[in-house]
């Protein structure tokens, strides 16, 4: 046995009372009447900013307008047509240094707190963070209200990698004081479509 099944072993051997796992299928969280509106709310509160394509106007155009001086947009989504890198076709991570947007699709969205489901989606997952800017495009018809409702619609065997992105990345580690961007992308446009 290694020392972790020894260490537990211990453990279990001086249990003098079992209790049952509870049932969390009655737990049903928060819902809210609007879910697209408390969405927009909550990202819009953690930093994030939402825009919702028009009818009929082009994506890459939205793109374009809402970051002018980009040179590099890293995407492998078929409809970006003004990616300069393509994700699944780079050669290493490092290939995408320097990308000043990354355009990536995410599945749904939580109103609870306007985080995105994502799941790995491209080559080099690297995409979603290195990013100085970050799109992410969200169907408006794909809402849930909270965290319960999110973690029910994941199936985590099928996924090799995932992760909830919620606004920018920030931190207040140093002096209490919040800085955007510290660690990942500093600013994330969702794009509802």
């Amino acid at each position: 046995m290694s020392n972790k099944e020894i260490i537990l072993s211990r453990y279990r051997a001086n249990i003098k009372q079992r209790f049952d796992m509870p049932d969390l299928d009655d737990i049903k969280g928060v819902t809210y009447p609007d879910l697209l509106q408390q969405f927009v709310s909550m990202s819009k509160n953690v930093g994030g900013k939402v825009v919702e394509l028009a009818e009929g106007q082009d994506i890459n155009s939205l793109i374009r307008e809402l970051y002018p001086d980009a040179k590099g947009i890293a995407s492998n989504l078929p409809e970006i047509t003004i990616a300069t890198r393509n994700p699944d076709t780079i050669g290493s991570p490092q290939a995408l240094n320097n990308t000043d947007v990354g355009v990536i699709r995410g599945v749904f969205g939580v109103a609870e707190n306007g985080c995105i489901w994502v799941p790995q989606q491209t080559e080099e997952k690297v995409v979603y963070f290195i990013s100085e800017n970050l799109v992410i495009l969200l169907k408006k018809s794909e809402m849930v209200n909270n965290m319960h409702e999110a973690y029910k619609r994941i199936e985590f065997n099928n996924y090799g990698y995932g992760v909830f992105i919620s606004g920018p990345s920030k931190t207040a580690d140093i002096a209490q004081v919040l800085v955007m961007g510290a660690q990942a992308a500093r600013s994330v446009t969702v794009v509802l479509y």
